[in-house]
């Protein structure tokens, strides 16, 4: 028996509709039939930093560190702050340590903001220290004057008094200082390199720039014993990497 015409042509229309569907249904299923042509974006998640102090700004898990010790009212370190301080943003392989070294002439205000940034520090861990330093230096009438009369930092919780009031951060300023005064660092800013894999140390006097800090970590990772117990590399200039005034 032969379908009617129009019936034959219902019937066609059906199979296509059916055909592109199963089509679109497999277009749609292709990415899970094949997951291996998928490229995810992923990030490395920087590990936590250990308690401190010291305190660390950049990823605890650097290969180099910069160890640097300064003085709250010093007018070089202050100035060389944010320096230093972008030049770790851009390199990830370092990071920096925090010691601090008080200068006998400008006491008793840089203590006070070492206790302070230290205090900063305990109540709220590493971003807190670095925001403390970096709202001091912005503040501080600098070269022992300390910070105007009447100024109070805007984040003092009673937690943070209690820390003031004790001599907690008083210890760790005067280990610092006693760690400094055994490797005969007594300027600020001084800068000590530190390659994690190879436990060298290059020591550096004043402010360095970042091209001199590069040639320090190539002399580190090169393993070069001789050039890493002098005070600065051989091949900086001595305008960038001679004492300064203090």
């Amino acid at each position: 028996m032969r379908l009617p015409s129009f019936t034959r042509r219902h019937a066609l229309i059906a199979l296509l509709v059916a055909a592109v569907g199963a089509a679109g249904w497999l277009l749609l299923r292709t990415p899970d039939a094949a997951p291996e042509f998928t490229h995810p974006i992923t990030t490395v998640p920087e590990p936590p930093k250990p308690t401190g102090p010291p305190w660390l700004y950049g990823r605890s898990d650097a290969r180099f560190t910069v160890v640097g010790y300064a003085d709250l009212e010093c007018p070089y370190c202050r100035a060389y702050f944010p320096t230093l301080q972008r030049w770790i943003d851009t390199h990830p392989e370092v990071n920096w340590q925090w010691h601090h070294l008080p200068l006998s002439m400008h006491e008793p205000a840089a203590t006070a903001g070492a206790r302070l940034a230290e205090c900063a520090g305990e109540v709220g861990g590493h971003a807190a220290f670095w925001q403390a330093v970096a709202w001091l230096y912005a503040h501080t009438r600098g070269d022992g004057q300390g910070l105007p009369e009447g100024l109070r930092y805007p984040d003092l919780t009673p937690t943070l008094q209690q820390c003031l009031d004790s001599e907690r951060p008083d210890a760790v300023i005067r280990a610092q200082a006693a760690e400094a005064a055994r490797q005969s660092i007594a300027a600020t800013p001084t800068l000590l390199l530190r390659d994690r894999d190879t436990g060298k140390t290059i020591l550096l006097h004043g402010p360095m720039d970042g091209d001199a800090l590069l040639s320090a970590l190539d002399l580190l990772a090169a393993g070069d014993t001789t050039s890493a117990e002098t005070s600065h590399p051989p091949d900086m200039p001595a305008s960038v990497a001679g004492d300064m005034p203090r």
